[in-house]
C-alpha cells in the first residue's frame, strides 16, 4: 500500500508546474533598445518574408513607407503588448476548458475502548463533481470570443502603428520642403534688402522701407532656423514611430515616394459601408458582445446545481463498509438571480459600447470624407494661384529685360511666388493629413505579416512556468 501511495503521488506531482523567476532588469532593457538598428539580420529576414513584391536589395537604397511600416511591426512595443494580451486570452481558453478535480478526504478515528478486532475506524471519501447544464461549454465559448477580440486588437494596434509611421514620415517630408522654400525666401529677402540699401544710398527709398526689408530678412532667417529644428525633431519622431533609437536613423536615406500623390477619387458609399462592417476594432467589439452573451448563458446555467458523487469506504473496527453518496445544492434561498442580472446588464453595456463605436466610426468616415474633399479643393486653388504667379514672373522677366520694371519689383514678385509655394506646401500637407485621416477611418485591409501574430522573441514572459521533471 505504501508503494502504491508513493506511485500515485509521483503520478500526480509529475505533471505539476514549477515557477521560473524572470526578473526585469531596466538596464538590460535599455541596452537592448539602444542596440536596435535597421541593419538587423532578423529584421532583414522579416522584410524578405513579408514585403510585397518578393525579394529586394539589402540594405535598401532608401527606406520607404512600406519598409518603415514593416520595421515598426517588427520592433514597436505596442505590437508586443497586443501579442502578450492575446497570449493571456489564449491561456484563458485552457483555463475555461479545465474540468473540476475530484477531492478525497480521510477521517481516521481510534476507539480506545475496543481493541479486538481493531481500534481503528477509517472513512476515506471521494468527491467527484459533475457539471450540469453545459456550463463548461459556455465557459469555453466565452473564452474563445475574448481570445478573438484580443486577436483583432492586434490588427487594430498594427493599423495605429502604420498610421503613426505615415504621419511622422509626412511631417519629416513637409519640414524638409519647408526648409527648402524658406532658404529660398531668405535668399530673396537678402537680395531685396541689398537692392533697397543701394536705392537708399541714392535717395530713392526711405529708411523705413529699408528697415522693413531688414526685419523681413531677419524673420526669414529665424523661420529657417526654426524649420531646421523641426526637421531634426521630425526625424527623431520617425525613429520613435518605428520603435528604434534615434541614432539608428543616422545616415539612413528615407524615401518620400507617394507622399505627394493624392487620389482624386473619394471612396464610394459601398466602400464606406464595407469599412464600417470590417474595421478590426468594431469586429473586436462584436466579439466582446458575443463573450457577454456566453457569460449570460453561463450564469443562467448556474441556476441548475452541479452534482457531486460521493462514493465512500469505511473500515469500522475490522468491518468493511461501502457507501455511495449524492450531493446536490438546493436552489432554495437564491436561484442565481443576482449574477444573471449582472450578466444581462453587462451584455446590454457591451451592446451599447458596440452601437456607440459603430456610430462614431460612421461619423468619423463622413467627417474624413468631407475634410479630404475640402483639402483637395484648397490644394487645387493653391496650384492655380502658383501657376498664375509663375506666368506673372515670366512676364516680369521680359519686362525687366525691356526696362519696364526694376529689379526690386521683380524681387517683390518672387516673394509672392515663394509665398504661394509655401501656401501650396501647406495645402498639400493638410491634404495628405486629410487622406491619412480618411485611411484611418476606413482602415483599409492591411496585409499583416504572419510574424505579427507570433510572440516576439524580445518579449520576456514573466509568467512562464516549467514542468517539473
Amino acid at each position: 500500500m505504501r508503494l502504491c501511495a508513493v506511485a500515485a503521488a509521483a503520478v500526480l506531482l509529475g505533471g505539476c508546474a514549477r515557477f521560473k523567476s524572470e526578473p526585469i532588469a531596466p538596464e538590460q532593457v535599455a541596452q537592448r533598445f539602444d542596440a536596435r538598428s535597421l541593419d538587423n539580420p532578423e529584421l532583414r529576414a522579416f522584410l524578405e518574408r513579408n514585403r510585397p513584391g518578393g525579394t529586394f536589395a539589402w540594405p535598401p537604397g532608401s527606406w520607404d513607407l512600406t519598409n518603415l511600416v514593416l520595421a515598426a511591426l517588427f520592433y514597436h512595443p505596442d505590437i508586443d503588448v497586443a501579442r502578450a494580451r492575446w497570449a493571456v486570452a489564449i491561456a484563458g481558453k485552457k483555463t475555461a476548458a479545465e474540468r473540476p478535480n475530484p477531492t478525497i478526504s480521510v477521517a481516521p478515528y481510534y476507539d480506545t475502548t475496543t481493541k479486538i478486532p481493531s481500534p481503528w475506524i477509517v472513512t476515506p471519501t471521494l468527491d467527484i463533481p459533475i457539471e450540469t447544464a453545459g456550463k463548461r461549454g459556455y465557459r469555453i465559448a466565452q473564452a474563445t470570443q475574448i481570445s478573438e477580440a484580443a486577436r483583432l486588437n492586434i490588427a487594430s494596434v498594427a493599423w495605429g502603428v502604420r498610421s503613426r509611421v505615415r504621419q511622422r514620415l509626412l511631417d519629416l517630408y513637409a519640414a524638409g520642403e519647408m526648409e527648402t522654400l524658406l532658404a529660398e525666401q531668405q535668399a530673396i529677402q537678402t537680395e531685396n534688402l541689398r537692392l533697397l540699401e543701394n536705392q537708399f544710398k541714392e535717395g530713392a527709398v526711405s529708411a523705413f522701407e529699408v528697415t522693413q526689408a531688414r526685419i523681413a530678412a531677419d524673420s526669414a532667417r529665424l523661420a529657417l532656423r526654426d524649420t531646421e529644428r523641426q526637421r531634426a525633431e521630425a526625424r527623431v519622431q520617425v525613429a520613435d514611430a518605428v520603435g528604434v533609437p534615434a541614432k539608428s536613423m543616422e545616415g539612413v536615406e528615407l524615401s518620400f515616394a507617394g507622399l505627394a500623390d493624392l487620389p482624386a477619387e473619394i471612396p464610394s458609399s459601398e466602400a464606406r459601408r464595407r469599412a464600417v462592417l470590417g474595421r478590426a476594432d468594431l469586429l473586436g467589439a462584436l466579439a466582446e458582445y458575443a463573450a457577454s452573451q456566453s457569460a449570460l448563458q453561463l450564469e443562467i446555467a448556474k441556476q441548475y446545481p452541479d452534482v457531486h458523487l460521493d462514493p465512500g469506504y469505511e473500515f469500522d473496527q475490522g468491518d468493511n463498509k461501502w457507501s455511495l453518496g449524492l450531493t446536490v445544492t438546493l436552489p432554495v434561498l437564491n436561484q442565481n438571480k443576482g449574477a444573471i442580472a449582472e450578466a444581462a446588464a453587462r451584455r446590454a453595456e457591451a451592446a451599447a459600447v458596440f452601437n456607440g463605436a459603430q456610430a462614431a466610426v460612421m461619423a468619423e468616415i463622413e467627417r474624413a470624407t468631407v475634410g479630404y474633399r475640402s483639402a483637395l479643393q484648397k490644394k487645387a486653388d493653391t496650384e492655380a494661384l502658383r501657376a498664375n504667379l509663375a506666368r506673372q514672373e515670366k512676364t516680369a522677366l521680359d519686362m525687366l529685360e525691356a526696362g519696364e520694371i526694376s529689379k526690386v519689383e521683380l524681387v517683390a514678385l518672387r516673394l509672392q511666388l515663394n509665398a504661394a509655394a509655401l501656401a501650396r506646401l501647406d495645402a498639400m500637407t493638410k491634404s495628405q493629413q486629410a487622406l491619412g485621416a480618411l485611411e484611418d477611418a476606413l482602415q483599409s485591409p492591411i496585409d499583416l505579416p504572419a510574424s505579427v501574430w507570433q510572440k516576439s522573441p524580445r518579449l520576456s514572459d514573466a509568467s512562464q512556468v516549467t514542468p517539473r521533471p
